[in-house]
């Protein structure tokens, strides 16, 4: 991702100058300031895990998550009818630490689904849906992180006689260790993604934890900046049913469910932003630009894993699913805006006002990171490579969706006709449930090469690899310095297209799951493959 090359070329993580050595404001201070920020900037409800009655229980988050077509006013935009998490856009934001449980119950209060005997890349059943607890190290099976579930809505039989409406339930134990920092949650189920998160579907998850007590970032004010990419046209999510699903319906940005809201910031306050790519087709090239100048936005993560220290950036760049806390003080007054170079209207709009803090808030010079390095020397066999590259055959078929999505490299699908022509294969290099294509045994570490071959710019592929987060070491064969944490990674067409190699260790968990473009659209239509974590 662009961004990961900004900070390798900047030689980071080098100081960052000071504009006063304050002591932080105490944490009741820090909450009043938080409050009054919420009081005038739009922030979804918040929950949190509560301590559990026994003395030998962890501490839990239990929250009910009801999903159903809802009327919902987006200001800026005007009423439409989605399906949400409880009524609005994004859901709640769940906030745990290391060692609690979140305990969910979903209601599926959608209509019953048509009738599908096709091919299961193609959309189908678009009111099952499960979860997804994205970018957590969490376990893939069973009732937790498991995205091969599906929570389906009542039949048709069901809902005619009266029959409650379904209910399932998700428990994710989150490890005490778990890295703290900024996560989201979607529904995740193949065939269905893409219209239920455009229609916004989405919400925030925040792991609390060290670096949350460093004194400057304490001090700040804690705001979801969570940016939703919503597709309506007459008031309503278009159904997904051709290739060009969504050919001259303009995407629609809202931050936490408004179109273009004002956020307040005095000169010398420093604010900590919660930045959430809940895009599905969008990336974001994200800077503050105003009456005088920028405002510098001084990363401290990516994708919830913590840097060694701020990063001083003038633009930070998100890929679908990509999140970035940054710390923001506010400079001169006036009116500033968060905008992205493709998006014509701003994202939020900034206003710096007020009575000046002073002397400025400061900026940490360091900070607790969120998970060690690994090398080239970690790796358990050095002739295991992977390879993983994004390939689309255009017009390969007939029908509503000629175009194949297909991952090949290492362990493609096979294909179903092995001698006839590849480009126009129903099954080569596209999602088969019965097929693993990568089985990964835990406590080893490999290095993975993701590239694409497209050769126009604006073609994206975001490569996601669920449950165990990924170190970005090289982008188009320059080396990172420092390399950088993903879950989420971003990759443009070109000549040639972009490629990243990362090292990843298999760590904790066994189960199926995926990987795969998070291009939503693409992976529906079958730009996947399925993941298997073994032990030893």
């Amino acid at each position: 991702m662009g961004r990961s090359i900004g900070i390798s070329r900047r030689s980071v993580l080098k100081a960052l100058p000071a504009a006063g050595l304050a002591a932080a404001m105490d944490e009741t201070s820090a909450g009043r300031r938080a409050a009054a920020v919420a009081a005038s900037f739009p922030q979804p409800a918040v929950r949190t895990s509560r301590p559990a009655p026994g003395p030998a229980s962890p501490p839990a988050l239990a929250q009910t998550l009801d999903v159903r077509f809802t009327d919902v006013s987006v200001p800026g935009y005007g009423r439409v009818t989605t399906r949400t998490y409880n009524g609005t856009i994004p859901g709640p934001t769940l906030r745990v630490r290391g060692g609690d449980v979140l305990r969910l119950t979903h209601v599926n209060g959608l209509p019953p689904n048509a009738p599908h005997s096709g091919d299961h890349n193609v959309p189908h059943h678009a009111n099952s849906f499960n979860l997804h607890t994205h970018g957590m190290h969490v376990c893939p099976s069973g009732h937790s992180d498991n995205v091969l579930r599906e929570f389906a809505p009542r039949t048709v039989e069901e809902d005619a006689a009266g029959a409650p409406e379904p209910r399932y339930t998700t428990t994710v134990h989150v490890p005490a260790g778990h890295p703290a920092g900024t996560y989201w949650y979607h529904p995740h189920l193949h065939g269905s993604t893409a219209e239920q998160v455009l229609g916004g579907m989405a919400g925030v998850i925040i792991v609390e934890g060290d670096i949350d007590e460093v004194p400057q970032i304490k001090a700040a004010a804690d705001i979801v900046v969570c940016v939703n990419e919503l597709k309506f046209k007459d008031g309503k999510v278009p159904a997904f049913t051709s290739g060009g699903w969504t050919t001259g319906v303009p995407s629609t940005f809202t931050v936490n469910g408004t179109v273009n809201p004002t956020l307040h910031l005095r000169p010398g306050e420093v604010q900590r932003w919660r930045l959430v790519a809940a895009t599905a087709f969008t990336a974001l090239r994200l800077q503050v630009t105003g009456d005088h100048g920028g405002l510098t936005m001084h990363q401290i993560a990516q994708d919830g894993v913590a840097f060694a220290g701020p990063v001083a950036l003038d633009m930070v760049e998100l890929s679908m699913g990509n999140r970035a806390d940054v710390l923001i003080r506010g400079g001169a007054p006036g009116t500033y805006e968060l905008r992205d170079r493709a998006v014509p209207v701003p994202l939020m709009t900034i206003e710096v006002a007020g009575e000046p803090v002073e002397p400025p808030m400061a900026l940490p010079l360091s900070l607790p990171p969120g998970r060690p390095f690994l090398d080239e020397r970690d790796i358990s066999d050095p002739g295991a490579d992977r390879e993983v590259v994004f390939h689309t055959d255009a017009g390969a078929f007939t029908g509503a969706f000629p175009n194949a999505f297909r991952i090949l490299g290492s362990n493609p699908t096979p294909a179903a006709h092995p001698g006839g022509d590849l480009t126009r294969d129903p099954a080569y290099g596209l999602f088969d449930p019965g097929h693993t294509n990568h089985t990964l045994t835990l406590g080893t570490v490999e290095r993975w090469t993701v590239r694409t071959d497209e050769s126009l710019p604006a073609h994206s592929h975001p490569f996601h690899l669920h449950t165990n987060q990924f170190l970005v070491t090289h982008r188009n064969g320059e080396r990172l310095d420092p390399p950088v944490w993903h879950d989420t990674i971003g990759l443009n067409g070109g000549t040639p297209g972009d490629r990243v190699t990362f090292l990843v260790r298999y760590e904790d968990f066994t189960g199926h799951t995926i990987a795969h473009c998070h291009q939503l659209h693409h992976e529906d239509l079958g730009m996947m493959q399925a993941v298997h974590y073994v032990e030893p």
